[in-house]
Parts: C-alpha cells; sequence; structure tokens
C-alpha cells in the first residue's frame, strides 16, 4: 500500500493539476465519460489503438508479427466490461501513462503507472489506516495493492451496480479468488515461514447454517469487517480474522440489521412503500428472518393465535362442566 507521505504528495499533485484548469484529465479521473465530442472521440480513438491487442480479438488476430502472444494472454480484457465499469470513460494512458502510446512500449514502462492514490488521493489517506489494521497487512502488507482485490478494468461500486445479487456476486468473487484457490493463496503465503497451507472453506464455516446459501445472498465483508465510521468509504478496508469476524446472527437477523447500512444501504436510502414492513428495501430482494417482519403482521398473527388457544381451552373446559353435570344428574 502507499504510505501516508506518497498519499500526500500525490494529493498535492492532483491539487496542482486542478488549479491549472486540466478540465479534461479532471473528467476523466472521476470515471465519468466527458461532455466535449471531440475529446470523447480522442479517448476512443486511443482506446480503441489498446484494443487492437488487449482483446480477445487481439489476440486471435494479432495486428503485428512481433507480438508475443502467450504474454499478452495474461494482459487481455473485455472492452464491454470496462465501458460499464467505474473508469469508463477514461483513456488508458491516463493510468498507464504515455510510455504505453506506442508499440513497442518504452522501456520502464511499467513503472510509471499511476497508483489508485494519485486519483483517489482522499479516500486513499482513510483507507490506508483500515488497511493497516487488516488481517491482510499482518503478513502480506508489501505484497497488497488496491488492484489486488480491485480490478481497476472491471470493477463497480456498489452504488453503480444496485442490484444486490449483482453486489454480492462481484464483491465475494474477490475473497474466494485467493480464499478458494491454492494457486492462488500460495502466490501470497510462499512469503510467510513456514508456508501457509489454504484452509478449507466450508470447514472454516461449518459453525453457519446454510453456509452456500449465505454466500449467495450476502457477502463475505458483511461478517469480516467493522462498520466503517465514515460513511462516504461506504463498507471499511479492515478485514477481520476468523477470531474477530461477526458469528452472531442477530446483527443481521434482527429488526435492527446491519445490512440495512451494509448491503441494503443504498436501496435503503433510495427508499420503498412498505406496507408495514421492517426494512422494506430488503424485502424488495431477499426474505431475511428476523430482519423483513412486519409489526402488524406478527401482531395480528399473535392474536389469532391467542383466540385460537382461548377457544380451545374454553371449548375443553366446557365439555368439562357438561360431563360434571351429566355425572351428577345420573347419579
Amino acid at each position: 500500500m502507499k504510505s501516508v507521505t506518497q498519499s500526500l504528495f500525490a494529493f498535492a499533485v492532483l491539487a496542482g493539476v486542478a488549479v491549472s484548469g486540466a478540465s479534461a484529465f479532471a473528467a476523466e479521473v472521476k470515471g465519468a465519460a466527458p461532455s466535449d465530442p471531440a475529446l470523447v472521440e480522442k479517448i476512443r480513438q486511443s482506446n480503441a489503438a489498446c484494443y487492437g491487442c488487449h482483446t480477445e480479438q487481439g489476440l486471435k488476430a494479432p495486428p503485428r508479427a512481433d507480438l508475443d502472444l502467450e504474454k499478452l494472454r495474461q494482459l487481455v480484457h473485455d472492452p464491454a466490461q470496462f465501458d460499464a465499469s467505474n473508469h469508463a470513460g477514461m483513456e488508458c494512458t491516463v493510468c498507464h501513462g504515455q510510455g504505453y502510446k506506442a508499440f513497442p512500449h518504452a522501456a520502464g514502462a511499467k513503472q510509471s503507472i499511476s497508483e489508485c492514490g494519485e486519483c483517489h488521493a482522499t479516500k486513499a489517506l482513510r483507507i490506508e489506516t483500515q488497511f493497516e489494521a487488516s488481517v491482510h497487512a499482518k503478513n502480506f502488507k508489501e505484497q497488497f495493492t488496491c488492484r489486488t482485490c480491485h480490478d481497476p478494468h472491471a470493477f463497480r461500486v456498489a452504488a453503480k451496480l444496485g442490484d444486490p445479487h449483482k453486489i454480492v456476486a462481484q464483491d465475494n468473487a474477490m475473497c474466494v479468488g485467493c480464499h478458494n484457490s491454492d494457486l492462488r493463496f500460495a502466490l501470497f503465503s510462499a512469503s510467510v515461514t513456514p508456508q501457509k497451507v489454504r484452509p478449507d472453506l466450508d470447514t472454516l464455516h461449518a459453525w453457519l447454517p446454510n453456509t452456500r446459501l449465505h454466500w449467495q445472498a450476502v457477502r463475505c465483508i458483511e461478517c469480516h469487517t467493522p462498520t466503517s465510521p465514515v460513511k462516504s468509504l461506504g463498507m471499511s478496508h479492515e478485514i477481520l480474522g476468523k477470531d474477530k469476524a461477526e458469528k452472531n446472527c442477530v446483527t443481521c437477523h434482527s429488526q435492527e440489521t446491519a445490512l440495512a447500512t451494509r448491503l441494503y444501504r443504498f436501496a435503503a436510502e433510495n427508499g420503498t412503500a412498505d406496507l408495514g414492513f421492517a426494512n422494506a428495501a430488503i424485502l424488495d430482494s431477499a426474505y431475511v428472518v428476523g430482519a423483513t417482519r412486519n409489526p402488524i403482521v406478527d401482531r395480528t398473527v399473535g392474536v389469532l393465535f391467542g383466540l385460537t388457544v382461548a377457544v380451545l381451552l374454553g371449548h375443553g373446559a366446557l365439555r368439562i362442566a357438561l360431563a360434571l353435570i351429566r355425572r351428577r344428574r345420573s347419579s
């Protein structure tokens, strides 16, 4: 992770760029497609040159004979996926640098690739503090970058994805990509002595009922992160190990469910007709025992149950009384 000093320096550089009036760059940094048609076309043409090689089509029909196809195979991206990502509308060279403008790429061009903190400086300063307390920083601090989890060519923030099912699928793929792969896990654990063996996820989560269903319905980070004190950051980047992770089912399965401020935060902010249901925004996508209850229905069912019991007891008492009366008369 970038140090605080480096992040501050990056922030100062960005501030200077903003003051200089580089509006085109600023538009791209925000990840929003610029409104200037000429700039849009410039970006399209520039990125098309990159896509000429770095796509499946470029791999199948290389535009040049001197390409290292085995190396290129590891550097293929999906233009449609990028255009739907948070970085849509940005020119590839904004992050990759001018050294990649032509082929062969300039010597040392890889070292000039921008770090995320150079654009996301304000958040990076706060996220770094959270990461420092993360279980990932304990053994793998120097190996982790933002890109370890967040693919800059595909990642979409939860607010942009909207659908909780899509959010879960994207975010959990980041976690299981390493924690369910011996190969990926070994890439990081190789630096630890003695080398750690990847623990079995099902064994670790044996305490959790319907484990697989939970993984399809909620994110790993619902339990493996504390609540972030900074609302604008959303989820905290302090990943908790198994000893500190949430194991109290009531945290989610209650009327004060944590899901309302986590996975369903944006749905809750947009609002929905509650029809008497608690956490109605969650009910739009899932039924969560204890969280999506309807107090009116609960009370109605309670009253009906009470009346049913009263009728049964009354009926039983009446039959006993009548039986006693008949016995006395017959005697």
